[in-house]
């Protein structure tokens, strides 16, 4: 998940229009084995790790019928770009246990599910991870696919253990074998080596990796001919575009179809760093909805909150992209007259006082709100899922000090799973296990777009990349999921980004879009979790291109 530590780390990120190309590194010195001790390993094979894997059994019931399945947790290793798989094969054995001046690399966990008594070869599969950077896949292993599902409270703090941890209806095991895979350094994903956080963790580096990871387990488990997927949530979403742009055109391997769950594939629209750029006025605009779904939840619309929720928000989107977004371009340059139109307009819609509107210039972002909207109640509102409320850390400040989703979720999820991958899945016993690391200050945050090789932009937008995956592979189906109440990747950001990829129309058929009365985990309301696993499922049924 975005924490809010990536506020700080994208504003700094993003500080710079351009960035420097990554510094060429020379080619291997074969004169001196020893200090290149990493490419003496041979795929899958590491010298600073050694594969691991652990078997097990178990059912699921996912409506009403009963799904046997084999689960193996195990780690595949895999190397930075620039590694030559061939080179291994002129060592000596002694040079493949020489880890002094081992070159970086990872060993990256995985839990995999498949159902028993299908045939695997023409199974669909599909790849799932989380984001952050630096989060593992705990979130949607636990709350949203896995045969498991850990309980928590609709939308205030779940009680501390013991949690419990159920049969999980709502797992895709109905329609696909699921891989749950832990970003490198995240879980059980460990890295080690020379400048090993250079070479894992950075747009480009981590959906590298990824890259690595999803042919070595098709190749592993003799998948290659599946229908196959991505399903990436938060971080995860610009990892797929990127990912699947490297799949398709660098590595001539179609997938079937690419779901991104509260998506963010354009940081230039971020909520919170809007003030970091003034001129940009298109965050402030897709995030107004969010806004106004949260105020009708929490019923500060003033005069009462209008009964159907859907009109009320279609009535706030073409305000937003119309009056709303022209107010905005106007900059200084605006009447003053249509100054105070505009801001009692955001004031029926949000639930913030005029006041308060008119001193922030129309400018709302999303810390300012979750801090001012409940403020009266000494509350701060949930950042991820705006629906959860808890108490003001500092009265005084200017944001919101914590989000009181992650608050509320975070130790049923760690708990029920540091169980269950030990008790059930019988690994990790001797290790420990990582929710969520800090990456932002190594983080790399350039990317060059597809078109401009020479050009390192700042890692404003990977829409390109998911633009070129669809023209070069028109197949390419493309789900668009997110919650009304997610204020982090907030839904209509998502919309607008998918309606400004550059694409022929034709293509726009490619792509679906499906919203839920939830926030960023959109798996944590019972219903919307319901209504998530349909939709998916259906997605896949619809593309995975076998017959019957």
């Amino acid at each position: 998940m975005i924490r809010k530590s990536l506020l700080l780390a994208a504003i700094a990120s993003l500080a710079f229009s351009t960035a420097q190309a990554a510094d060429s590194k020379p080619a291997p010195d074969k004169s001196d084995k020893k200090t290149d001790a990493a490419a003496t390993a041979a795929p899958d094979k590491g010298v600073l790790f050694t594969p691991e894997q652990a078997d097990s059994e178990g059912s699921v019931t996912v409506g009403g019928r009963t799904i046997a399945y084999h689960a193996v947790a195990g780690t595949i290793i895999v190397h930075p770009k620039g590694w030559d798989d061939a080179a291994w094969r002129e060592q000596s054995p002694g040079d493949l246990g020489d880890k002094k001046d081992a070159k970086a690399e990872a060993s990256m966990f995985y839990t995999a599910y498949f159902a028993k008594g299908a045939p695997s070869a023409d199974r669909p599969i599909t790849f799932l991870y989380n984001g952050g950077p630096g989060s593992s896949t705990v979130w949607l292993h636990m709350g949203a696919f896995g045969p498991k599902r850990v309980v928590t409270a609709d939308d205030s703090h779940t009680p501390a253990a013991p949690y419990s941890l159920v049969n999980n209806e709502h797992s895709l095991l109905d329609v696909s074998d699921l891989v749950f895979i832990d970003a490198p350094g995240t879980g059980f994903s460990r890295i080690a080596g020379k400048d090993k956080e250079k070479a894992f963790f950075g747009i480009d580096a981590d959906a590298y990796a990824f890259d690595q990871f999803i042919k070595g387990f098709l190749s592993k488990y003799g998948r290659w001919n599946s229908p196959k997927y991505l399903f990436g949530e938060s971080y995860g979403t610009p990892r797929s575009a990127v990912l699947i742009n490297d799949l398709t055109t660098n590595d001539s391997v179609d997938f079937n179809g690419v779901i991104l769950l509260s998506q963010i594939l354009d940081f230039s629209l971020f909520a919170g760093l809007q003030g970091a750029n003034p001129g940009n006025v298109e965050g402030y605009v897709t995030q107004l909805p969010t806004m106004a779904a949260t105020a009708w939840y929490h019923n500060k619309i003033p005069g009462g909150r209008p009964a159907d929720m859907q009109s009320f928000l279609k009535e706030v989107e073409h305000f937003a992209t119309t009056d709303y977004a022209s107010a905005l371009a106007q900059g200084n340059e605006i009447d003053p007259a249509l100054k105070q139109q505009i801001a009692q307009k955001l004031a029926g819609y949000t639930g913030l006082p005029m006041a308060y509107i008119l001193k922030a210039d129309l400018r709302l972002d999303g810390p300012n709100f979750s801090k001012q909207l409940q403020a009266d109640e000494g509350l701060t509102t949930g950042r991820l899922d705006t629906r959860f409320s808890g108490a003001d850390i500092d009265p005084l400040s200017k944001d919101a000090d914590y989000d009181p989703q992650s608050a509320a979720l975070g130790s049923a999820y760690v708990s029920a799973f540091n169980s269950y991958v030990r008790k059930d899945l019988h690994f990790g016993q001797d290790e420990v296990f990582k929710p969520e690391i800090d990456v932002f200050e190594p983080w790399d945050w350039s990317h060059a777009t597809p078109g401009n090789p020479a050009l390192k932009m700042a890692g404003t937008s990977v829409l390109p990349d998911l633009a070129q995956a669809m023209k070069y592979n028109p197949q390419l189906k493309v789900m668009s999921a997110g919650g009304y109440y997610d204020l982090a990747t907030p839904y209509y950001q998502g919309w607008y980004e998918m309606h400004h990829l550059p694409i022929p129309a034709n293509l726009q058929a490619n792509i679906e879009y499906h919203y839920y009365e939830s926030g960023h985990m959109v798996y944590a309301h019972a219903d919307s979790a319901r209504k998530l696993h349909d939709d998916v499922a259906s997605f896949i049924r619809r593309t995975d291109n076998i017959g019957g």
